[in-house]
């Protein structure tokens, strides 16, 4: 028992010498937490809340690719002041409650200060109640609902133009430079197409003219019925307002198989998507509004061949893509000037006058989160592409 006993007391002495020596020469090995600690303090997480899956995914997947080549870019050249940025993007699936939950997950889990997102407006609305009560920046590059503009709270921004703007638009050319006077709307229950729609009636009716409104549930796909309804009212134009380019080919095609020959009037979301190069027997001639973009401008050219390079793909939604390639950059930059720290951070935003950003000077009203500089333009979508509307 005695040498046992000196063995075992000898074993121990060596083997505390040993972990003695660990201590002094490698912290990272023996607690494993300081390793943890340092690299949680060489980056800045930024937040992302898109649509991944579902319909809407086809806006959502291209936005999330123009989001990390930003982020890329910034932590290729140094990140910010040493840090790297760490991008958590949740998938809000362009609904309310999937939004929530992104957001709640983002503040309590991740512990983020700044969030992009939504990308769309029932995302946003959802997620800016729980941006505001934790002191979290949400900024969206792409939710353009009206309703936001009074609903997003103190601690919402967006560098994309309302709808308040697409929908006067186009009633304005509608009315005043194609001579419309009776529109029918089918518009989907969503918060996007909701608001340009409203926009647009408001307008409409306050030049003089006449608009009659049906509108469909999400999980709609068989339109015919609505679509005979309006068509009995005899239109001088149908507009079509869904969240997704798919809804809209849906209740296209069905016009077409109806043959019903009516002038079209579309929301942005069609322009930019691959409905027009896809089909463009379904929307030639058809009407919409865009957020325009300088294709010409060395600053947009660059984020194209960067965006090209990257992906071996064009980019997608321009109108988008352009505000949400913005968004990463004025938001490190504001990072940049007052450090990480969500207050810090909306005081600069809301103080910047005209920051040069490839979708033109971006600057944000005083009383609300809304981009006050930049509107929507008509297009008319001929040929398998949307051009301006020169009429």
């Amino acid at each position: 028992m005695k040498k046992i006993g000196f063995l075992f007391i000898l074993l121990s002495g060596l083997a505390l010498m040993g972990a003695g020596c660990n201590t002094a020469s490698s912290p990272v090995t023996t607690t494993g937490m300081v390793g943890q600690t340092s690299a949680a303090a060489n980056t800045i997480k930024i937040g992302a809340i898109m649509p991944l899956t579902g319909d809407a995914a086809v806006e959502g997947l291209p936005s999330e690719k123009v989001v990390r080549l930003a982020v890329d870019q910034i932590n290729e050249k140094g990140g910010i002041d040493g840090k790297q940025l760490q991008l958590i993007v949740e998938d809000g699936k362009c609904d309310g409650q999937d939004a929530a939950n992104a957001m709640q997950k983002l503040v309590s889990v991740d512990g983020v200060k700044v969030v992009i997102g939504g990308l769309c407006s029932s995302e946003s609305l959802a997620a800016a109640p729980i941006a505001n009560a934790n002191h979290v920046l949400l900024f969206s590059p792409s939710a353009s609902s009206p309703e936001l503009t009074t609903k997003g709270g103190h601690y919402f921004l967006r560098d994309y133009p309302s709808d308040a703007s697409q929908g006067k638009v186009l009633a304005d050319v509608a009315y005043n430079k194609k001579g419309l006077r009776k529109i029918a709307i089918i518009e989907e229950q969503n918060d996007y197409p909701m608001g340009v729609a409203d926009a647009f009636i408001a307008e409409f009716e306050k030049l003089g003219g006449n608009v009659q409104t049906e509108q469909f549930a999400p999980e709609v796909t068989d339109f015919r019925t609505t679509l005979t309804k309006l068509r009995l009212s005899n239109p001088d134009a149908l507009f079509v307002s869904t969240q997704a380019p798919k809804a809209s080919e849906l209740i296209l095609s069905q016009v077409k198989e109806l043959n019903w020959e009516v002038p079209l009037i579309g929301v942005d979301i069609v322009a930019g998507s691959d409905l027009p190069k896809a089909h463009p027997d379904l929307v030639e001639g058809m009407l919409v509004a865009e957020f325009g973009y300088d294709a010409s401008s060395t600053p947009f050219q660059n984020f194209v061949s960067a965006y090209k390079a990257k992906y071996n793909e064009d980019p997608q939604f321009l109108s988008y893509a352009q505000t949400e390639y913005d968004a990463v950059n004025i938001l490190a930059d504001a990072i940049k000037a007052v450090g990480y720290d969500s207050d810090k951070i909306l005081a600069w935003l809301h103080g910047v006058q005209n920051w040069p950003g490839i979708s033109g000077p971006i600057s944000f009203d005083s009383t609300d989160g809304d981009r006050s500089v930049g509107i929507h333009r008509p297009e008319i979508i001929t040929g398998g592409k949307a051009v301006p509307f020169n009429g």
